[in-house]
């Protein structure tokens, strides 16, 4: 027993502390009687509590703050179905690459296999879908559980990590000597790789090599905020980039290596292909859409995506800004006016891109009503500034998107990634209005995808942390409806993926927020200004075209 004279410390109140050693500003949580003294603890240490009306909301807003900010972000959930709810957010996490901490309460160790109240097996439940998961075993070891999974969520690509805490593990209190307490920067190494310098002079030579050249951008570009070096690298080389995921942005719309329609053009067509941060996964046909006769390198922070699923003619495996930098470096000089004459390459592409937007122009100027998707994504592309953090939540309605909206600053394209977890939205809204209180948030979402989260729209309004928010409102799940009409015909079509038409501006204004309708493709515009000018959490509910499809939708390439 410790005597009278010892300063005592709970075990919230060490998790707070290994917390604040890591950085973490703001946890997301829906409370439980299990997990309080954590927020005692964060009291303590100036760290933000932001209560949520749903745990899948906390999972993702962590989520989310971390993809903005790019520090780890931290979920508090209770024990059973605080910490089931929270699955989906820690699974969305997991295949975009996020570092985030979920921490589950639990019931006590006294009270093991007794059938405590909410008692789970949340480890075994959570170790698929993270890069950790743990039971803190000892309230001592607390702050120092804290400080291993957050190194664990950075070993090789980024991912989630768990813990769940036994609620007398928590509450108990232990000699502050008896507790290990990592200090701030001395628990955790740098992760950042050069690659393989060989390999790095091997690509450079392919580079100066090459006639037609493309690279894709993809997510660790930004995850590792490795923008600079990834401009660098396209201009000193003459390299046309395309951008996915995370990655969109890092080139500005209008620079002369910015492309975005033309990508399987290029894909055909090149000589060199170099994938930058992005595995062959579905959204890349698993590598069966890059040119058999090209050349493919593979640049990624965990060794285990590199040529997974399709071969590969070099691999390397390290930080994506530190591998662009060194590759620029040791191709400086070389190229003896091989750029230059890849002017005709990009103007190849060029064209490729005009007659992809030509094709799509009636539709982007469309005044019929209902409204064209496409006209819609085409208003929210013009609406948004520099300083617009766009966020896409939805099935066909962000495939459209895609297509067109292009923002103009790296880190200012949010998505779910891989996943494809619908819900994403308000939680992302919350986390990146939170991180960057100085940027616009603009996200657009389906009428399914709100549906899923869309309560903490209040928390929003709460918080007062205004965006503007778009429904594109067609009363289906129109992704899924496209594939039964095309499959069962038309009498079937309708099966399970019609919703009601709900009218999202009155559920904005009886929140407290902004709403305004919008059937008329002329006034989206002044629409969007409005709810720019609300100071509010705002949705503009528009109704589009029920019966018009995204080309991706209609290819199914989600399921090639």
């Amino acid at each position: 027993m410790p005597d009278d004279s010892q300063e005592l410390i709970s075990g919230g109140h060490l998790v707070a502390k290994a917390l604040k050693a890591e950085g973490v500003e703001v946890i997301y949580t829906l409370c439980g009687g299990h997990i309080i003294d954590i927020y005692d603890g964060c009291v303590d240490e100036g760290i933000e509590v932001v209560d949520v009306r749903h745990e899948q909301v906390a999972a993702h807003a962590a989520d989310g703050y971390a993809r903005i900010t790019g520090k780890p972000g931290c979920a508090v959930v209770t024990a059973g179905p605080g910490t089931t709810d929270a699955v989906t957010g820690v699974a969305n996490a997991f295949r975009a690459e996020s570092p985030m901490l979920l921490i589950g309460g639990q019931g006590a160790h006294t009270q093991h296999k007794m059938g405590s109240l909410q008692d789970l097996p949340h480890v075994d439940m959570m170790t698929p879908i993270t890069k950790f998961a743990a039971t803190v075993p000892d309230t001592a070891r607390a702050a120092d559980m804290v400080s291993m999974a957050f190194r664990e969520c950075y070993h090789g690509a980024p991912g989630p990590s768990f813990l769940e805490i036994p609620r007398d593990v928590l509450d108990a209190k232990v000699p502050v000597d008896k507790a290990r307490v990592p200090q701030a920067g001395q628990y955790r190494a740098s992760t950042r790789s050069a690659g393989d310098p060989e390999a790095i002079e091997k690509l450079a030579d392919l580079l100066v090599h090459a006639e037609k050249p493309a690279i894709l951008l993809g997510s660790q570009v930004w995850t590792t905020r490795a923008t600079k070096d990834a401009i660098e690298l396209v201009r000193a080389l003459n390299v046309p980039a395309y951008m996915n995921g995370a990655g969109r942005g890092t080139l500005p719309p209008g620079d002369p290596h910015h492309f975005q329609l033309s990508r399987r053009y290029a894909f055909s067509n090149a000589d060199l292909i170099i994938i930058v941060g992005t595995p062959f996964d579905f959204r890349m046909g698993y590598g069966k859409r890059l040119s058999p006769d090209a050349t493919v390198v593979q640049i990624d922070l965990d060794y285990r995506t590199v040529g997974k699923n399709r071969d590969i003619d070099l691999g390397i495996v390290g930080d994506a800004g530190l591998v662009l930098k060194s590759v620029t470096e040791a191709a400086s000089g070389r190229l003896n006016g091989g750029g230059a004459k890849r002017k005709e390459w990009l103007d190849e592409l060029r064209a490729a891109e005009q007659t992809a937007i030509d094709k799509r122009l009636p539709s982007l100027r469309s005044d019929a009503s209902p409204i064209h998707p496409y006209r819609l994504v085409s208003e929210i592309n013009s609406f948004l500034t520099e300083d617009s953090i766009y966020i896409g939540d939805g099935g066909d309605i962000v495939t459209f998107s895609g297509q067109v909206v292009q923002p103009k600053s790296p880190g200012h394209w949010m998505d779910p990634g891989p996943l494809g977890t619908l819900g994403v939205g308000i939680p992302f809204v919350l986390a990146a209005k939170q991180a960057r209180p100085d940027k616009e948030v603009v996200a657009l979402f389906g009428d399914g995808a709100f549906s899923l989260t869309g309560w903490d729209f209040e928390t929003l309004v709460r918080y007062n942390l205004p965006f503007v928010g778009i429904v594109g409102n067609n009363s289906s799940m129109n992704q899924i409806r496209y594939g039964q009409k095309a499959k069962y015909g038309d009498e079937r079509e309708r099966v399970g993926n019609t919703l009601g038409d709900v009218h999202y501006d009155k559920f904005a204004q009886m929140l407290g927020g902004y709403g305004e309708e919008v059937r008329d493709p002329a006034d989206i515009a002044p629409a969007l200004q409005r709810a720019r000018e609300s100071g509010k959490p705002s949705l503009i509910n528009v109704w589009v075209d029920p019966d018009a499809y995204a080309p991706g939708t209609m290819n199914q390439t989600m399921y090639k």
